[in-house]
């Protein structure tokens, strides 16, 4: 009986490695530390064998509260493996409940004097990292989920010079970033779910989600699309895993900038993994702007 229970246990344990193999990559995976202001942020860094030198570097960006490490649920590594860039996954530090975040202005980490310098941190880090390893300047690209969306909107505001596009996932725009910054044009991506829940497509004027009151899709997708000048639409439709994805791309802006918003109909809260390769259509948004 006990030598049964044994197989069982491996064969599960087995399985779970397999799952998290699956977007491991055939490359060289780190864990460092980087201080900026007296607080102490870890990062992984991916490097796909043989990179070349002056390599594109993209940034991932975790949802809150993620305690796993991003590099097993992105899927970037394996993108990066087959088109030669490098991928920095930084993870924020943790909240008095223990969630991990990215520090945009939630009204429970303002209320608890919980806020941080995350754009002065992730411009230092990018310029170490391009220093060290001799990444590309001009292809540095930002991508996030959840509240890694939302942080790569408040890059896309604060930072445009650092990053030459910027892609999210579930993301949002807080009430008070719509009102009071200022839009840079920036290539933007966004993919996201109509029924999502908490980073809602109609937005949450009301803040019934307790975070502060956010924007709808629709409005982030006009502000950045008038942002870049785009003067027109091409639409499509991907090819259909679970839900219907409606792939809206806005062309003509300014430097050839282009704002892309994936429409997953009545799909929730999630790294819409069910319905998409999210980081091959990431990478494949980012690539126009390679130089």
């Amino acid at each position: 009986m006990k030598k049964l229970l044994l197989l069982v246990v491996l064969i599960a344990f087995a399985g779970v490695t397999t799952a998290a193999n699956r977007f491991a990559g055939t490359g060289k995976l780190t864990e460092h530390t980087f201080k900026h202001k007296g607080v102490e942020y870890n990062y992984w860094l991916y490097m796909p064998e043989n990179l070349p030198a002056d390599a594109p570097l993209v940034m991932v960006f975790h949802g809150y509260g993620s305690k796993r490490v991003p590099t097993l649920q992105y899927g970037f590594n394996l993108v990066a493996d087959k088109n030669n860039f490098a991928v920095c996954y930084p993870c924020g530090p943790k909240d008095p409940g223990g969630n991990r975040y990215w520090s945009i202005g939630y009204k429970y980490h303002i209320d608890n004097k919980l806020m941080r310098d995350d754009v002065g941190f992730v411009e230092r880090l990018v310029k170490h990292l391009q220093k060290e390893y001799g990444f590309s300047k001009q292809n540095t690209f930002a991508a996030g989920n959840s509240n890694g969306g939302a942080m790569g909107y408040m890059l896309a505001y604060k930072s445009p010079e650092t990053f030459s596009a910027i892609a999210s996932v579930s993301g949002h725009i807080m009430e008070y970033m719509y009102k009071r910054l200022e839009p840079n044009p920036v290539p933007i991506m966004e993919i996201h779910g109509t029924k999502d829940s908490l980073a809602r497509w109609n937005g949450d004027p009301y803040n019934n989600n307790l975070r502060g009151a956010d924007v709808s899709i629709p409005s982030v997708m006009s502000l950045w699309i008038s942002a870049n000048r785009c003067t027109h639409e091409v639409r499509d439709t991907l090819p259909q895993r679970r839900h219907k994805v409606i792939a809206h791309r806005y062309m003509g802006g300014v430097n050839g900038n282009q704002v892309w918003l994936y429409e997953i109909v009545d799909g929730k809260h999630s790294y819409a993994e069910k319905d998409l390769d999210a980081a091959v259509e990431i990478w494949k948004f980012f690539s126009i702007y390679l130089k």
